[in-house]
């Protein structure tokens, strides 16, 4: 059973509530994908407006040939202005563990994100992570990190 990490640090010269306010609403998920994922937010906009421990959102993904894959997350912790959890509760992955973690910093805030995921599939999900997906969520992160560089500044 492989569990594979992915970190990415990004330091934003915006106040840490700026970046909280911003990353904490579900809504602003879209706005940091890239488009070839087709993501689409299903959950109802009205329990999107703020995070909060427990909170389900339902999305679609297209990360493979354009095929629609449901996939369902929880909060399933949140402090405040600190760091919250999102994990995998219906999807592509057979762990899906994410932490986005806050921290002000002279000028701004570092962002951290740590994600634990694996596979399903066995040898044929390692296959697939090596061919295509540990790059394709590189991409995706690569892709977020340039997207809040044009919205919010370089360091």
């Amino acid at each position: 059973m492989s569990v594979y990490t992915l970190k990415r640090t990004q330091r934003l010269p915006i106040a840490p509530e700026t970046a909280w306010f911003f990353f904490s609403s579900p809504a602003n998920l879209q706005k940091i994908t890239p488009a070839y994922m087709g993501f689409q937010i299903q959950s109802d906009p009205d329990f999107l407006k703020k995070m909060y421990p427990g909170q389900i959102i339902t999305y679609t993904v297209s990360p493979l040939l354009g095929i629609p894959l449901f996939w369902m997350t929880e909060i399933t912790h949140v402090r405040e202005g600190e760091f919250f959890v999102d994990e995998q509760r219906v999807g592509p992955y057979a762990l899906w563990h994410h932490q986005h973690h806050f921290k002000a910093i002279p000028g701004g805030v570092e962002m951290t994100d740590l994600v634990h995921y694996r596979l399903p599939m066995g040898i044929l999900g390692r296959l697939a992570h090596a061919l295509f997906v540990r790059s394709q969520l590189n991409n995706i992160f690569d892709h977020r990190y340039q997207v809040l560089e044009e919205r919010f500044g370089k360091m």
